[in-house]
């Protein structure tokens, strides 16, 4: 074990070292726009970490419950591209992975993922892997689903986007269903991602759903999902108030429109300041 941790050091300081020699602060600056919840980052791309990335694996071989491991510590440094550089590390063994690799990936999600963009990368390229290699099913994965953490359940919703073609489409509705009633905003774009997405390869089955559990789902949800479709179909969901006209010619109240009535201005006597002249006195 001591062996192993001293293996883990020596990685540590090289990746510390690669990224602080990288360090682009303006870089960071920039991307901290799309990332409301915070971005503690060194500003390196990610073509610059995948270099890091094979460097590790040529020298280190790590293999992936050592990854899986040793990403837990990069992750809750909090630093982006740490945190980049373990779920690019785990997806080069995809075929390699196993139960004590997913109960790992669970515990990085819910305990030290910090944002979408890792929570969406995990649910994308490696949770779809668990199904693949028959390590998790959709009964397993309703502990995903519920988790604490805002960020697994993001993951675990996003990759049944990328599993719609091997899940049936009922099947990952009725797994939807306890979570109709998401309140966490990145949680309910997760959800209304893939159920537009589903709607787009099958409208009739989503469309039901949405008949069926459009007063037991959230409003923003329902929202986002209807904006994708025809209007005449959006209607079904959303209530008409919805769908009323802007009023451009004011306020719809027309009792806050009343012309008021204020007392004549008095008249300046005192001489005007000297000072320049004003622009339609030029």
């Amino acid at each position: 074990m001591q062996e192993l941790n001293d293996r883990f050091k020596k990685i540590y300081k090289l990746v510390e070292k690669f990224c602080f020699d990288r360090e682009d602060p303006v870089k960071a600056i920039r991307n901290m726009r799309d990332f409301k919840e915070g971005y503690d980052a060194f500003g390196i791309d990610e073509e610059e970490i995948k270099v890091l990335r094979d460097r590790i694996m040529d020298e280190y071989e790590l293999s992936p419950r050592e990854i899986a491991d040793f990403g837990l510590i990069l992750l809750k440094t909090g630093k982006y591209e740490f945190g980049t550089l373990a779920i690019l590390l785990l997806k080069k063994h995809r075929p390699r992975l196993d139960p004590y690799v997913r109960e790992k990936v669970k515990e990085w999600l819910d305990t030290a993922v910090e944002n979408w963009a890792h929570a969406d990368l995990l649910g994308i390229k490696i949770l779809p892997v668990f199904f693949e290699l028959e390590l998790t099913d959709l009964q397993a994965f309703a502990s995903w689903r519920d988790s604490p953490s805002k960020w697994t359940r993001r993951a675990a919703i996003t990759s049944l986007i990328w599993l719609r073609k091997a899940l049936p489409a009922d099947d990952i509705l009725r797994f939807l269903e306890p979570v109709l009633l998401e309140k966490d905003r990145v949680v309910q774009q997760a959800i209304s991602w893939l159920l537009k997405d589903l709607w787009n390869k099958g409208a009739e089955v989503v469309e039901e759903f949405l008949e069926t559990h459009k007063n037991n789902m959230d409003r923003n949800i329902l929202k986002q999902v209807s904006s994708a479709m025809p209007l005449a179909k959006a209607k079904k969901f959303l209530p008409a108030k919805s769908f009323a006209p802007k009023n451009q010619n004011g306020p719809r109240n027309k009792r806050f429109h009343k012309t008021r009535k204020y007392p004549p201005k008095k008249q300046n006597t005192q001489s005007r300041r000297p000072g320049p002249p004003d622009e339609h006195d030029k």
